[in-house]
């Protein structure tokens, strides 16, 4: 418990990271890397106001990569400034240099919280329904039993209530949601409200039939 799942590799190289504070203002700021895994990576220097399980862009030289928010530094700690990540898409290369191979190391974090359910990594077609306005596609990056992640260019904006019908295999399970979180350019978190007992149990099926290549739980560290 509490063990990393990676060894990192203690590199200090300049990044940039993008998105949408807790604030709802959009950032764009260089930072700079602390220690580096192949499924994740901690930074220093982070003024942007964000906040646990929110989703931001980093690129680093030419490539982009999503990262989700693990866990932030606390203000008057030696963590101060410091924000760790969890690459939502490590199929994807970023990093020019080699990272250590894949293992356990000993790091013991100070708290640990799960979230309530944990999210897959799949590929499925979505359409959006904006209650009294327009409609989109876009495509499910991640799923879980409680939401979704969504890669779609439109910057809906947080609270949208919405109807989302996500196609699994030659189904479509749909439910009511609205919008947890958002990166402009990249995508939103959906988090479902409303959802038949059936759909759940279809999106329940799928799930795990997605155990093999399952995204591990997200975990929040407190320093």
């Amino acid at each position: 418990m509490g063990k990393r799942i990676e060894p990192r590799l203690e590199v200090q190289v300049p990044v940039r990271i993008f998105g949408t504070e807790s604030t709802g203002s959009v950032f764009s700021q260089k930072v700079v890397t602390v220690n580096i895994s192949r499924l994740g990576v901690e930074l220093a220097e982070v003024e942007a106001k964000l906040a646990v399980d929110e989703i931001i862009g980093l690129t680093y030289a030419a490539k982009r990569v999503h990262f989700r928010v693990k866990w932030i530094g606390a203000p008057g700690t030696p963590k101060a400034g410091h924000v760790g990540l969890l690459n939502i898409a490590p199929e994807k290369p970023l990093w020019d240099f080699p990272l250590p191979a894949a293992a356990s190391d000993n790091h013991q974090p100070g708290l640990v919280e799960k979230r309530k359910h944990p999210r897959f990594r799949c590929q499925n077609s979505v359409e959006i329904h904006i209650d009294n306005g327009a409609s989109y596609w876009g495509t499910v990056a991640d799923l879980s039993l409680g939401g979704c992640y969504v890669e779609m260019p439109i910057p809906l904006q947080l609270g949208t209530k919405l109807k989302v019908g996500i196609w699994i295999a030659q189904a479509k399970v749909a439910a009511q949601g609205e919008v947890a979180h958002r990166t402009p350019g990249l995508g939103v978190g959906i988090r479902f409200k409303q959802i038949s007992d059936q759909d759940l149990e279809v999106i329940h099926l799928f799930l795990g039939q997605l155990a093999p290549f399952a995204r591990k739980p997200f975990l929040r560290t407190i320093p």
